[in-house]
């Protein structure tokens, strides 16, 4: 009986002095442009899912086969659907997760969606900056004009631009094109990154060999992020393809660290 005694004790010591464990979580990931779920993300989506989480890897309309078929607005509740899916199935903290296109994305939905966190991937393609409006802004025009004379359902071939490929042609609606070009619209990644509620922690991944360009700016964009004591730069040794599948165990231990500090 004395054992017995000394062992409950013990347990109901442990108990009382071990960390608390954080809520199943759930994180919604997204690919980069031209992208598809089964190549630079899947390495994180399955990683997680290893470790215990619940993962939605989705095909964004900014995908090789896509070509932006729908406009920003029914992109967000693909994302809706995705995180009310693993809601359901038991997790209680959500997140998004987005690399490069993916991670100018997530910042967009993040600051206009209720989430529990951001994970921005070495986010790149931001339509505000200069370089789009050098390469891009033609086709910005004339969307806006089609648009504006009622042919905004119109197919026509209009500029995307990548840095590591140059300008190329997407053929796609006129209005659903403008709605991801347009420089002051949901893909101005400074624009959304300052109107993130301060409330919502976001983790910043800028890989030490990421593409010039972006490391460049890297400390200007995470600066423009809301001050949260959770809020992260990580930089992980990689290259921009290989961030994602290089951050796995810091996305894992941010996210618990996030969920838990937002409680159950």
């Amino acid at each position: 009986m004395r054992l017995l005694a000394i062992v409950a004790s013990a347990a109901v010591a442990f108990a009382q002095n071990a960390p608390a464990q954080a809520p199943a979580i759930g994180v919604v990931i997204m690919h980069g442009k031209g992208g598809t779920p089964t190549k630079w993300v899947a390495p994180l989506a399955s990683g997680l899912e290893q470790k215990g989480y619940l993962v939605a890897n989705l095909e964004m309309p900014w995908s090789g086969k896509r070509h932006y078929d729908v406009d920003v607005a029914a992109a967000d509740k693909e994302v809706d659907a995705a995180l009310e899916a693993l809601r359901a199935k038991g997790a209680k903290k959500l997140f998004v997760a987005g690399h490069s296109q993916g991670g100018v994305y997530v910042l967009h939905y993040g600051a206009t969606h209720p989430v529990d966190g951001i994970v921005a991937i070495a986010p790149g393609g931001n339509v505000g900056n200069k370089v789009y409006a050098s390469e891009v802004g033609a086709s910005v025009e004339r969307a806006r004009r089609l648009v504006a004379e009622g042919k905004g359902g119109e197919l026509q071939a209009f500029d995307d631009y990548e840095g590591s490929k140059g300008r190329f042609n997407v053929t796609t609606t006129a209005a659903n094109y403008l709605s991801w070009f347009d420089p002051q619209g949901a893909m101005n990644q400074m624009k959304s990154s300052k109107s993130i509620d301060p409330r919502v922690p976001v983790l910043f991944v800028a890989p030490t060999r990421d593409y010039p360009a972006l490391q460049r700016i890297k400390v200007m964009a995470f600066g423009a992020l809301p001050r949260n004591p959770l809020t992260r730069l990580y930089e992980p040794s990689a290259s921009h393809l290989e961030a994602p599948a290089a951050s796995i165990d810091e996305i894992a231990r941010w996210t618990a660290e996030a969920a838990k500090a937002g409680g159950n």
